[in-house]
């Protein structure tokens, strides 16, 4: 049987192998230990009925946005993949982020070629993609930055928002439009190098 429970600092190596043996994105050491005490109340671990760790969640808040948290890194051993894990893993740190910080959001990214990932976070745990980040990755793959609200109205906040930045968009495009209709060249009369073109007129 697996365990949630909070990440504590002799854990910090075991999170790290881990990382090395599930993820091609790799931190050092120093990154844990900073990450921990840091934010010491939003990363966790699974640890299964021998004490061993199978998994973790590394979570922060966004250093430029107090009320945004994310997601650094999430791993599961593979032999312990499908049982829900890394589900228990995020709901634990969505929490956390809510209580201790008063989080609206939380944020991450995954490879446009992780489609397990992809599944889990937008399907399972209902992320939405906020948009494309270009080449985010060290080896230039495209990654789905997305985002899960944490509180409903600041959902619908955001919803309004992002409706009004589109009908601000469409607007300004149908003036620049207009602008361009307005400036097309005029057409040829029936003057020719300033004579007056004779038309026969056609019974």
């Amino acid at each position: 049987m697996v365990s949630i429970r909070p990440c504590q600092i002799g854990d910090l190596m075991s999170m790290q192998n881990a990382n090395l043996t599930c993820l091609p994105e790799n931190y050092q050491m120093k990154y844990y230990l900073y990450h921990f005490l840091t934010w010491p109340q939003t990363s966790f671990v699974a640890e299964d009925d021998k004490g061993n760790v199978v998994g973790y969640v590394l979570a922060k808040i966004d250093e430029n946005e107090p009320k945004r948290g994310h997601i650094t890194s999430l791993a599961v051993l593979r032999s312990q993949r499908k049982l829900g894990i890394a589900t228990k893993l995020m709901k634990q740190a969505e929490v956390a982020l809510l209580e201790v910080y008063d989080a609206d959001c939380v944020s991450l990214h995954v490879r446009k070629s992780n489609r397990a990932a992809f599944s889990l976070y937008h399907e399972v745990l209902k992320f939405k993609i906020d948009e494309i980040e270009k080449e985010y990755y060290g080896d230039k793959e495209d990654a789905y930055s997305m985002v899960l609200y944490l509180k409903p109205e600041v959902e619908e906040e955001k919803e309004r928002e992002k409706q009004l930045e589109k009908i601000n968009k469409a607007a300004k495009e149908s003036i620049e439009a207009a602008k361009r209709s307005n400036e097309e060249p005029k057409p040829v009369s029936n003057v020719i190098h300033g004579k007056k073109k004779n038309v026969k007129k056609i019974e």
